[in-house]
Order: C-alpha cells, then structure tokens, then sequence
C-alpha cells in the first residue's frame, strides 16, 4: 500500500487526482483544511455515505456544518474518553471469548491452520460494538462467520461510497435501484433494517429508560449500553434528541464500529511480526506488567494499558504506518477562496490530505519515517512529541474527528496485551500481507500461524 503513495511523494505539494480534486502534501496545511472555525466543508464525495434524502443525516456524512456540530455535541459525553471506563466490562467479555476461540485454533508449532486475522478482528469488533450499544454480542464471536451478511454488506458499501461519491449527483438515482436489486436491501439500507431489528428486540424487554432510571447503572452488567443511554435522552429531550437521533446513533456505531478497529489490530500485530524485537520488548513489558500485578484476572483494564509505555508506542506507531483511511479527507475551499502551499484556490475547489501521506512526513516524524520505530513515540523532546501528534491523524483531524475513536482505542488496549502474552504468532508466506483500498485500507486474506505461548519468566 505504502509503494502506491511513496510514488506521490516529493512530486509537488498540490497534486491533482480528479476533476477539480488536489491531494495536499504540506506540513502547514492541515491547520488551514481543518482547523475548527476555518469553514472548510466536506466535499459531496461524503454524501453516498448516507441516505440520499438530505434530512436522513449521518454524523458522518453530514455537509451541514452547523447540523453536525449541534447533533454531534447532543452525542459527544457518550463516547468521551471518561466515559470509556463504563463500556471496559463490555470489551473484558468480548476479549475472553476472542481469547477461547483463538486458543482452540492454535496449537503447537505448525500443528494448526492458519487463522485469519482480520476476519476474527472484525468479528471481536462488531460483537464490542453490539455490547457496547445493544448490551449483547451480535454473534460473530461465538459462530466465527459473518451473521447475517452484516460484514458483507458493509463491504458492498464501502465499494460503492468510495466510487461512487466521486460522482455523487448519481446517489439519489442508483441507491434506490440497487436496493431493488434483491430480494433484500444491499449495502447501508441493510445495515439500517437490521439495525432497526435490533432496536426493536431492545425495546421489547423490560427496561428503564427515564431520567432518573438511566443515570445508575443496570444490576446485570454494571453499566448503560450506549442504546439505553438514547433513549434515556430522548425521554429527557425528545424534541432535540428524536427518534432518529436514536437510530441514527445505533447505525453509525454498526458502520463505522468495527473496519477502523480491525484494520488497526491487523496492522499493530504484523508490524510486530515483521520486527521480532519490537515484540519482544512488547512481551517483556507486558509479562512484567501480568507479574507484579495483585489480581489473577487476564483482563487489563484500560488505565493499566495506558501505563505500559511501550505497548502504546505500538500502537501509534502501527497506527501512523497504516491509518485505516486511505483516502485525501476532502473538504471544500470556502467562499473567497484560500491560500495553501503559497497557492490561491477559488473557492469550491475540493482540498484534502491523505493521512498515509501525512504519517511518513520526514520533516515530522523523522528521516526514518517509513520505518516501524516505536521508540520515537518514547522520546524526552517535548517540542518532536507535539509536532508528532499534532499530524498524527488515523482518526480524522479538527471537528470530524471520528467520534468513536476512544471506543476504538478501548479495544485495542485492552485486547493487545492479551494476545502477546498468552500467544505466539508466526507469518505464514502462503498468505502474505495484502491490503485493498476502499477507504478502509483492509488486508485481505492474511493468514498467520498461532500456537499458545508458554509461561516465560519477565
């Protein structure tokens, strides 16, 4: 994936890759796309994201700037970080069952097949993100097969929006004759009745959902499940926070919950495959962690995985080399029109980096930016720390940041620990390292080999 960009880079910093379309390449540039208060929209490229009727918005996919910024605020304290803490029961339950099914592929050295990573990544994923909203598994854990062709309808989607959008005025007329195509809807239509099946099932049990009933956790699982906390804020506000508030939540969670955690898992463990002594030093910190701690419990819980320096440093580093996204997030150049890279573009122009490009910046990141060095997270120089993060971008930049990001990170810091702990994992040359690009950069059928790992001494 990496080969296809590095033919970009040095080229100029405004390349053109479509009709009025310029992929920036500057490391000043970001500050002016997508700063807040800067008025750069999204492009309509956005809108086959969602449904092609303009009231049926999507935080996602919403080009109302001020829309979005009222709707994204009425959700913003359910998926803050501080709230991560209440959903951690949630991932401990999804990461066990991942942990029994992986122990009952693997087996000793080369005495079992080889597992599929990234499918079983998504399937932890989505079964987080039905806990997590729905405070029950969607199944894809306990059956290891895509339930009910949601994984594959969410590709169908994928390929459509990414093409698509760049002829979004077609939207309004191919998303109501594909959805005809079948005996059932395709793509997002898909994920939206299934979704309401699920919204139905919810509330046909017994729950509370008034004010002062949803402020305390339920008995059976300790916390609120994000669909009961809608509903809790409908109760409260049903004339800003509708109905469709509700659904639209539970089915941005369903489309965007699981590709971007998956790929992200995907690529944290191969770069540790691919340096051996990286995931050494992972394991030893991680071993050292499970030692010393008083409880027998395997889970990690999110504030201990935030104290294990370098098991975070993985993850950034995973997460710089290969973001999720492999597309220039576009915005549009506002009335007036704007300077970038020394540059007058009218407005109307359509603008956007590409996070693949940003996160190999030399300038930035070093001269050995195309390298998986966890280390330079590790770094005591203040000033390289912040310009680092500051172009860091896996989950967006400025006021799209995605919403769900803390979720995502959940995830990751509580299930990598345990993988490298209690497994070895070896590449297999049969299934090498392929990824395909659809916005969600995905591997695609990599295959590694898994054994249990034995007791080692920290």
């Amino acid at each position: 994936m990496w080969g296809s960009f590095k033919l970009i880079i040095g080229v100029g910093p405004i390349i053109r890759y479509g009709p009025n379309r310029f992929s920036i390449d500057d490391p000043f540039a970001a500050r002016i796309i997508y700063a807040p208060g800067h008025g750069f929209p999204k492009s309509s490229w956005y809108d086959t994201w969602g449904d092609p009727n303009p009231h049926q918005w999507s935080l996602f996919s919403d080009r109302d700037e001020r829309r979005h910024a009222a709707n994204r605020r009425l959700y913003q304290n359910m998926y803050s970080m501080s709230s991560q803490a209440h959903y951690e029961r949630y991932v401990d339950e999804c990461a066990d069952l991942f942990v029994q099914r992986l122990t009952e592929m693997s087996g000793r050295r080369g005495a079992a097949e080889p597992v599929d990573m990234g499918h079983w990544f998504q399937c932890y994923a989505f079964d987080v993100i039905g806990m997590i909203t729905y405070s029950k598994r969607l199944g894809f854990l306990d059956r290891g097969q895509d339930v009910g062709d949601i994984i594959k309808n969410l590709d169908n989607h994928l390929r459509y929006a990414s093409i698509v959008g760049v002829y979004s005025h077609l939207h309004p007329y191919l998303a109501p004759i594909r959805n005809r195509l079948g005996k059932k809807a395709t793509g997002r239509k898909y994920i939206v009745d299934i979704t309401k099946q699920y919204l139905a099932e919810h509330q046909s049990k017994p729950k509370a959902v008034d004010v002062g009933e949803a402020s305390a956790p339920s008995k059976q699982t300790g916390t609120l499940d994000l669909l009961s906390k809608f509903f809790a804020k409908h109760s409260e506000d049903p004339t800003s926070f509708t109905q469709y508030h509700v659904l639209a939540g539970c089915v941005s969670n369903m489309v965007a919950g699981s590709d971007t955690t998956a790929v992200s898992l995907s690529a944290t463990l191969y770069q540790l495959l691919r340096h051996p002594r990286a995931m050494e030093k992972l394991q030893s910190e991680v071993d050292q962690f499970f030692s010393l701690r008083d409880s027998d419990s395997k889970a990690v819980t999110l504030q201990e995985s935030l104290q294990l320096p370098y098991l975070q440093a993985v993850i950034k580093e995973s997460l710089r080399l290969h973001p999720a996204t492999g597309l220039p997030l576009e915005r549009v150049v506002p009335e007036g029109g704007a300077s970038i890279c020394g540059k007058f573009l009218p407005e109307g122009t359509i603008v956007g980096i590409n996070s693949w490009v940003e996160h190999h910046r030399t300038s930035i990141f070093g001269d050995d930016a195309a390298e998986f060095r966890p280390e330079r997270w590790l770094t005591t120089n203040s000033d390289r720390l912040s310009a680092m993060n500051r172009h860091w971008m896996p989950f967006g930049l400025g006021s799209r940041t995605c919403i769900g990001r803390h979720i995502s990170m959940l995830e990751m810091c509580k299930l990598i620990p345990r993988l490298v702990h209690e497994f070895d994992f070896e590449l297999n040359q049969g299934y090498p390292w392929l990824n395909k690009n659809c916005w969600f950069v995905k591997p695609v059928g990599w295959k590694i080999n898994v054994c249990i790992r034995s007791p080692r001494e920290p």
